[in-house]
């Protein structure tokens, strides 16, 4: 059950008896349908890049779409579709927070 308290889930890319989910793009090509939901709506060339309410991303070697809390609230079918594509797969869905990269030490900008 996802909390509604949430600001991001993680739609890894095991099932629930840990088998790799096929095909090995899922993840682009979800966050691909889902480029369109986005903060001001969707743009021309809005296509061409994901949305950051949907972002696909690869953690520990396995495929994950981390998708934002915001998306729920601009658009609930567009979030339901995801959580429905998760359940319907039997894909694992983990509560947890994306957070940004750190510079390397000595490189510009870093400490």
């Amino acid at each position: 059950m996802v909390s509604p308290n949430s600001q991001e889930l993680f739609i890894q890319g095991l099932t629930r008896d840990g088998k790799t989910f096929r095909p090995s793009d899922w993840a682009e090509r979800l966050a691909g349908v889902m480029s369109q939901f986005r903060p001001g709506g969707a743009r021309p060339g809005s296509h061409l890049s994901y949305s950051p309410w949907c972002i696909p991303t690869t953690l520990n070697g396995t495929k994950c779409v981390v998708l934002h809390a915001d998306l729920r609230e601009h658009e609930p079918m567009a979030w339901d579709f995801v959580i429905n594509f998760a359940k319907d797969n039997d894909l694992q869905i983990a509560e947890a927070c994306l957070l940004p990269d750190v510079p390397p030490k000595g490189s510009a900008g870093g400490a």
